[in-house]
């Protein structure tokens, strides 16, 4: 005889006996969404059986001699499982806690695979130094979790019973979707690359390169690359792929700094806020690049004024300044942070388009974005190429490029030096903001991600050098038309992408082909780089609320997650919103970001145990070349000594220099309000570290120093990824005795 449970019981008589019996343990209710269809249908729709478990299991080990419980049970062919989310249901009598144990050795006791089930029930290795029990007898005590259970109606059993029989079956699919992956290892190159090359690349290493000594600064440049930017690109990827998780859920390897993940959540949220803001700049340039002539050149009627005194000395702004500060931010109206003015309605619907262009390519995650980026990473390389071909074609061009490439090598004895080198490769690899863990979190568990560190952060940084080359060579053909030393047109940031840059494209023939070229690209590249943004996001948040992965929950949160943003970012582009999107671009990324990526780093190397974590690399790379075994021991000192210092360094610096200097913008400096309206900015993203740190420590028991302890060590449910398994994961474990497998001397009665 078997018995199953029905679904329209009443389990409140046994809640309150098993209560009476175990005054200690906490019951709970079933969840009715973990009840699932189990055994053939019967008669009557209305008493379908249901059965609550990870397995479809048998269990033959209960006989007629135990009576039938009126409330609990029914006649038919299968046995209960049972268990709640949040809680346990201890059954209060022999017969039906051992049913229950039984059915649950898959899934709890024993850990079983679904490939590791087979027809004949659960096999001999399955349980070493002791053999599988031919008969299995009601009666015996069990413990779960620690707790003996007694039986209800202890009776004497004459005959063996045959053995207990897990029968396959592929287990019951989460409520949640599962993890996507990547379609190929290509597209997590394309979109990792597409990340790190953003506008950063364009408009902020040529500047760098010539304000700190021309070719000399390629030599800061490639040491904080080798010491500061691979080790950390290398351990955020190798984190992200081993854990398989978010930038918040990946830190289950180490409670305590949980913190660096909800910090990397603030920074992303904050880069994202204004980073969609210059692509909407960009979209209203790509729209006024289809008139001829361009509006911002001097042939425009309404320039012709400004052009004429331009010549003769008497004009303060170019026609491609009057147009970026008066028609495009409307900053002339405007006095400052205090003063933000109404709304640039053409700007803003830009800023609408650019959004809903980020919604429906992240709609479907990485499937979507992992095709787009097959162009959006690709087409800034065309891009790039074309205009070093038409820069190298045109008169002065040669001054340009020789003005990017003068060396001075007292340049190198400046702290300033170092710092920009330093500061640009950790911008422009994109690390600390989570993007990089959450796009390696897609990856196949032995991909190797030594080769893919090497190939995207070298090839990020030749990009930048080679791009200089197609900036400068136009720079360089700007001031020989305007007879000006090529300093005086050289420029970085917004005043290079949309001042110096169209200003110099409107001087080519067929001026409006060129300069929907280079704005494409300029949408490309950050395009690419919200992506990573964006991805950081929101993988965070499906991580720790699986739920949402459920493609109707996740579109709603990615529309509102959108729709936030853009009316968060109405205030950046008002007449006053540069001013605010300065101070958010000079804080958000300044030195919170620095702290939160030296804590990863240190978290890493000395909590987690940087041993630990290179044997994680390894075991990650199955076929492990000679060279790659060799870099895990250069990162292995980096990640403990050279790394740690050099962000320490940065951090000095840019604490003395956030003291010592002012912020400006143009001409308007800001107040004191605003400076520290900034520093909160960034305090509120590293001070989450501190503050996580304080809950773990909190939730933990014992004495200070086991508290400690505990936060540190690894959860349960980290290092799921090598198992290459669907494993049924429940926050709960049975204690099987020796008993529970063994069977009693026959007639023999236990309670």
């Amino acid at each position: 005889m078997k018995w199953t449970l029905s679904a329209s019981q009443d389990f409140a008589p046994l809640k309150k006996s098993c209560k009476q019996q175990h005054p200690d343990t906490e019951l709970s209710e079933i969840p009715a969404e973990l009840l699932k269809c189990h055994g053939r249908e019967k008669e009557s729709e209305k008493e379908k059986q249901q059965i609550i478990g990870g397995c479809n299991q048998t269990c033959s080990a209960v006989t007629s001699a135990f009576p039938l419980p009126p409330m609990l049970c029914s006649l038919d062919q299968s046995c209960p499982a049972l268990f709640s989310s949040s809680n346990i249901w201890i059954a209060g009598c022999s017969r039906f806690c051992l049913c229950w144990l039984l059915s649950f050795t898959c899934s709890l006791g024993m850990k079983l695979f679904p490939e590791q089930w087979s027809a004949e029930g659960v096999r001999q290795s399955d349980f070493p130094e002791q053999e599988m029990p031919a008969t299995v007898m009601p009666g015996s005590p069990v413990q779960l979790n620690s707790v003996t259970l007694e039986s209800e109606h202890p009776q004497s059993v004459s005959q063996p019973q045959p053995a207990f029989q897990i029968e396959p079956v592929t287990p019951d699919p989460a409520p949640s979707q599962s993890r996507e992956t990547w379609g190929g290892k290509y597209e997590f190159l394309l979109s990792c690359i597409g990340y790190c090359v953003g506008l950063g690349n364009v408009w902020r290493f040529p500047y760098l390169c010539y304000r700190n000594g021309g070719g000399v600064f390629l030599i800061p440049y490639f040491i904080m690359l080798l010491f500061t930017g691979l080790p950390l690109f290398l351990l955020e990827l190798s984190l992200g792929q081993y854990g398989a998780a978010g930038p918040i859920t990946v830190w289950k390897c180490c409670p305590l700094l949980k913190g660096i993940g909800v910090g990397m959540l603030l920074v992303s949220s904050l880069v994202s806020l204004y980073y969609n803001v210059i692509i909407a700049w960009t979209f209203y340039y790509l729209g006024m690049s289809f008139q001829s002539p361009l509006p911002w050149s001097c042939n425009a009627p309404q320039n012709a004024p400004l052009c004429q005194n331009a010549s003769g000395n008497a004009s303060r702004f170019s026609a491609s300044e009057a147009f970026w500060n008066e028609q495009v931010l409307g900053v002339t109206h405007s006095s400052g942070l205090h003063d933000p003015g109404p709304v640039r309605w053409p700007l803003a619907i830009c800023l609408l388009v650019a959004w809903i262009v980020i919604f429906l390519c992240m709609l479907k995650g990485i499937r979507s974005s992992g095709k787009v980026v097959y162009f959006t990473a690709t087409f800034p390389y065309l891009v790039l190429t074309v205009l070093i071909i038409r820069g190298a074609t045109l008169e002065g061009s040669i001054e340009g490029v020789r003005f990017y490439l003068s060396s001075d090598w007292s340049r190198l004895q400046s702290a300033q030096v170092w710092n920009d080198a330093a500061s640009q490769i950790f911008y422009s690899l994109g690390i600390g903001f989570g993007g990089l863990l959450s796009m390696a979190s897609y990856n196949k568990f032995d991909n190797n991600v030594i080769r893919d560190t090497l190939v995207i952060a070298i090839g990020n940084c030749c990009t930048s050098f080679f791009a200089g080359f197609a900036i400068f060579s136009i720079l360089g053909h700007m001031a020989w038309r305007k007879r000006v030393p090529v300093g005086e047109v050289a420029d970085s940031g917004p005043g290079l992408a949309f001042v110096a840059y169209p200003e110099a494209l409107a001087l080519l023939p067929a001026s409006a082909f060129w300069s929907v070229l280079f704005f494409l690209m300029m949408f490309t590249l950050g395009v690419d780089t919200l992506f990573g943004n964006m991805e950081g996001i929101t993988t965070a948040v499906l991580d720790e609320f699986p739920a949402l992965r459920e493609w109707r929950r996740k579109t709603l949160f990615l529309g509102a997650l959108c729709f936030i943003f853009y009316l968060l970012g109405l205030l950046l582009i008002t007449e006053g919103g540069i001013y605010w999107f300065t101070l958010i671009d000079a804080y958000s990324t300044s030195f919170g970001l620095i702290i939160i990526t030296l804590f990863m780093c240190i978290g890493i190397a000395f909590f987690y145990g940087v041993n630990q974590f290179c044997r994680d690399i390894v075991d990650m790379i199955c076929r492990c070349p000679p060279w790659c075994s060799k870099l895990v021991l250069y990162f292995k000192a980096c990640w403990v000594f050279i790394t740690p210092c050099l962000l320490l360094f940065i951090l000095i610096y840019i604490f003395l220099e956030m003291y010592n200097t002012s912020l400006h913008y143009g001409a308007y400096a800001y107040p004191r309000w605003g400076k520290a309206l900034g520093v909160c900015m960034g305090t509120v993203t590293c001070i989450q570290i501190p503050l996580w740190a304080l809950v773990a420590i909190c939730r933990e028991s014992g004495t200070l120093t086991d508290r400690f302890r505990k936060a540190i060590h690894p959860l349960n449910s980290w290092r799921t990824a090598p198992t290459h398994a669907e494993v049924i994961d429940v926050p709960y474990t049975i204690n099987l005795v020796d008993s529970d497998f063994a069977s009693p001397p026959q007639g023999s009665s236990e309670a």
